[in-house]
């Protein structure tokens, strides 16, 4: 018996999906944290403000959470309440999580995480729906795939190259094969923005895009930013902008960015110049991918993330193996593009652009940039929450998807 909001629009068959980790990996992950061992200490890892990244007395501190509080299986309990499929698409797997409306008018929006992120982030929003309608009354068809390589979703081929225009195509054929080749909304943060610019661009069926973040580009030079092994260019000021009218909130949005260049971009260049062998370091110890992924969820937000969401996204990333197989995308990045794709007129989105920007971002762009990546319909500014806006602010954001789809789909409906 399917779960409410579990079935699919009519004539679409898929293979429902549970998520059941063998207690043997269970026992595994408990013994590797019970015999983890530990740097010596050192003047930089006795630092509590994270200014040379995670300390000792934090790594400590959360592997003990790990061991004594922190349960597995009620994240599977939760996750398992939503309903789950897989799907074959190009030979892959696609794992998704999805809250299915019966109404014919349903709007189809197709939610994208990036890295360090899963499906995980978007849960807390798909419960928002699901307490707010019901199957019959539910105005949208939410679907939360998990990127080829994360979590449930098998890895991308293993003979040839792999990217984000390959992501986009594949999601796009999923989204068809559930029957809404007539036009869905894609949402996207991180690298799922990098994927959604590919699916407004390059893919008819996708009728508008909306996200709170614009990634670092592809080698093509046709993605949102330019990214260097010496330094990191998110987005070359357009040109014939001028800083004469940015506010002061602006400009340190600015110089987050450029804050976060000069001392936080270590890790992308490594994922993108030897992701085989950060793959191989990361996988071979759950303290390692606590220090290396959760240094991420300390820095990037806003409020502080509770330790248990904390430990939910690390153990799932351990369970599944995601980590080295998530990281390919960064490799788009060597060698960089001569010009950022946000300069680049066939990377401008010509479908409805929407964009929620988050003061805690990693960079804050002022509205007079980002209006040149496309033709941006609805912004929307927050004061508070980070680079994962649906775990930190789901009822901001899922605020700004109804609002955005209300504002362009009558309009995208009636031009198809």
């Amino acid at each position: 018996m399917s779960l409410p909001f579990g079935t699919p629009p009519s004539g679409v068959s898929l293979t429902p999906f549970k998520v059941s980790i063998p207690k043997a990996k269970i026992s595994e992950l408990r013994t590797l944290l019970e015999v983890a061992r530990f740097a010596p200490h050192t003047y930089e890892n006795s630092q509590t403000d994270r200014r040379y990244g995670v300390g000792t007395d934090w790594l400590v501190t959360m592997r003990d959470l790990w061991l004594r509080s922190y349960k597995w299986n009620a994240s599977e309990d939760r996750i398992n309440s939503f309903p789950q499929f897989e799907a074959e698409v190009e030979g892959i797997t696609i794992h998704f999580v999805s809250l299915f409306s019966q109404k014919k008018d349903a709007v189809p929006l197709l939610l994208l995480h990036g890295w360090p992120g899963s499906f995980l982030e978007f849960l807390p929003i798909l419960q928002k729906f699901r307490e707010e309608y019901t199957p019959e009354t539910l105005p949208y068809h939410l679907i939360v795939p998990s990127l080829p390589g994360y979590a449930f979703s098998s890895g991308p081929p293993l003979d040839r190259d792999f990217g984000t225009g390959d992501i986009a195509r594949v999601l796009d054929q999923l989204m068809k094969d559930l029957g809404f080749g007539d036009g869905y909304v894609a949402q996207g943060g991180d690298i799922g923005s990098r994927i959604a610019r590919h699916l407004a661009v390059d893919h008819e069926s996708c009728k508008g895009k909306s996200c709170p973040f614009l990634l670092p580009a592809e080698s093509s030079g046709r993605s949102q930013y330019s990214l260097s092994p010496v330094n990191v260019v998110f987005m070359r000021k357009p040109e014939g902008v001028t800083d004469e009218h940015l506010n002061a909130f602006e400009i340190q949005g600015i110089e987050r960015m450029q804050n976060f260049v000069a001392t936080g971009s270590g890790y992308a260049i490594e994922h993108g110049t030897r992701p085989s062998t950060i793959g191989h370091v990361v996988a071979s110890s759950p303290i390692a991918l606590l220090a290396w992924v959760g240094e991420k969820f300390c820095e990037w937000v806003d409020d502080p993330l509770s330790p248990d969401d904390i430990l939910e996204s690390i153990t799932l990333y351990w369970l599944t193996d995601t980590f080295p197989r998530a990281i390919y995308t960064y490799r788009q990045n060597y060698p960089p593009p001569p010009i950022p794709a946000a300069n680049d007129p066939r990377w401008f989105i010509k479908k409805p652009l929407g964009f929620s920007s988050f003061p805690m971002e990693l960079a804050r762009l002022p509205r007079s940039w980002v209006e040149m990546t496309g033709n941006l319909v609805f912004w929307q500014q927050h004061q508070k929450g980070g680079h994962f806006a649906a775990l930190e602010r789901p009822d901001e954001l899922k605020s700004d998807l109804v609002k955005f789809v209300d504002q362009i789909w009558p309009d995208v409906k009636s031009t198809s």
